[in-house]
């Protein structure tokens, strides 16, 4: 009876192949936003009432953040905008703005970069400097910090530990993938037909691009949703936080 024989090099390719898809499995999860998993970690709310949190990154954009700010008052809703420190610095009164209406200021570090090619000390540094603009145009640090890419490790984590600050993420199914412009109804599709009481919506305020999807979208989405109960609520209040904004010492 012939016996198969495993040559060693060959279990050792097999083993190194089986370790590497996990780790390249392990790291898209990482990017995904899945339910609470923990105080620190949040990508959804309580369900028990019809409340949502629309959030917004990468802004804020010059052009369509303040549309977007004009449909969020004409809809009586509140966001969470995750904002880049470069684009706050360059745009100090939009930042004012959003604080001046009752919508809450989230980081989303300095630059929108990859935690996976920065240094420890780089991202440190992209989170406090982003943290002392906000605090210079509102008066109070940021409590919530969005990782670009939903991207975090352990540095990230103890990070965000350090400065008593929560990761946000996202639902799991509320990434329209808006910042690419994939069409009006795409976007109002993936967001309204899906939704779930105590989602965070992920939504872009600052594209790319030379009109913004998001912007028209949104004046379809928050009518529908508001015709079916929904609240339009800040992050920190879906988590029953009545303070979203951290005060300075």
């Amino acid at each position: 009876m012939n016996k198969k024989i495993w040559h060693p090099l060959l279990v050792f390719c097999c083993l190194f192949i089986s370790v590497q898809f996990f780790l390249h499995i392990d790291k898209r999860l990482q990017g995904v936003a899945v339910f609470k998993t923990s105080s620190q970690i949040v990508s959804s709310g309580p369900s028990e009432k019809k409340r949502v949190a629309l959030t917004f990154d990468d802004g804020p954009h010059p052009i369509f953040t303040p549309q977007i700010l004009d449909i969020l008052a004409e809809n009586e809703a509140k966001a969470t905008f995750f904002v880049l420190g470069m684009y706050a610095q360059r745009y100090p009164d939009i930042i004012k703005r959003q604080a001046a209406e009752g919508h809450e200021i989230g980081n989303h570090t300095f630059t929108h970069i990859d935690i996976h090619q920065v240094s420890k000390e780089q991202i440190e540094d992209e989170f406090l400097k982003t943290q002392e603009i906000i605090f210079s145009l509102t008066g109070s640090f940021s409590s919530l910090f969005r990782p670009p890419y939903g991207l975090y490790d352990v540095d990230i984590l103890n990070l965000t530990k350090e400065n008593n600050t929560t990761l946000i993420l996202w639902s799991t199914f509320q990434d329209s993938k808006d910042w690419s412009n994939p069409g009006i109804n795409k976007i109002v599709d993936v967001t309204v037909s899906k939704i779930q009481n105590g989602d965070i919506i992920l939504f872009h305020d600052y594209v790319y691009k030379k009109n913004s999807h998001t912007v028209e979208a949104l004046k379809i989405i928050l009518p529908k949703l508001k015709e079916e109960g929904y609240e339009f609520v800040t992050v920190s209040e879906l988590l029953e936080n009545k303070d979203p904004q951290k005060a300075s010492e």
